[in-house]
């Protein structure tokens, strides 16, 4: 194949990826519904893929209040000292009061593993731990 039909296929394919990825994140969120019950979040697993919008609805049927923080293992250390009582201008940081609920919308970029914890002191030594896996 000659060198500019080469170039010509490589641009082709670019656009095309660029396009599709403009696509999956103009597409509508896949929702993802966690309880939290007995200071727990269930599924304490989930899978999404990458590039797609995601909406976690978080309800909280404990009769305290929770957290809902989700990040890499570097964003959970900076958390686990408790430095802010409310989350929420941020969607990876979303405190849920007692009996409620919230809802936050995130995109993942590339394939991954995240955990979402609760870090209200002794919150994650309970058990309140979940993992993503981005596919």
């Amino acid at each position: 194949m000659c060198t500019w039909r080469r170039v010509a296929v490589a641009i082709s394919l670019l656009i095309a990826a660029s396009t599709a990825t403009a696509c999956a994140r103009d597409a509508e969120p896949q929702r993802i519904e966690i309880r939290i019950h007995h200071s727990g979040f269930e599924p304490a697993e989930i899978r999404v893929p990458h590039g797609v919008p995601v909406t976690f609805v978080l309800i909280n049927e404990d009769p305290i209040d929770h957290e809902f923080l989700i990040g890499d293992e570097a964003f959970h250390a900076r958390h686990r000292d408790g430095t802010e009582l409310h989350h929420g201008a941020r969607p990876e940081e979303v405190s849920i009061a007692a009996l409620g609920k919230a809802e936050s919308t995130l995109v993942f970029d590339e394939p991954t593993t995240l955990r979402y914890i609760c870090h209200l002191p002794r919150h994650e030594a309970y058990g309140m731990v979940g993992t993503l896996r981005v596919t």
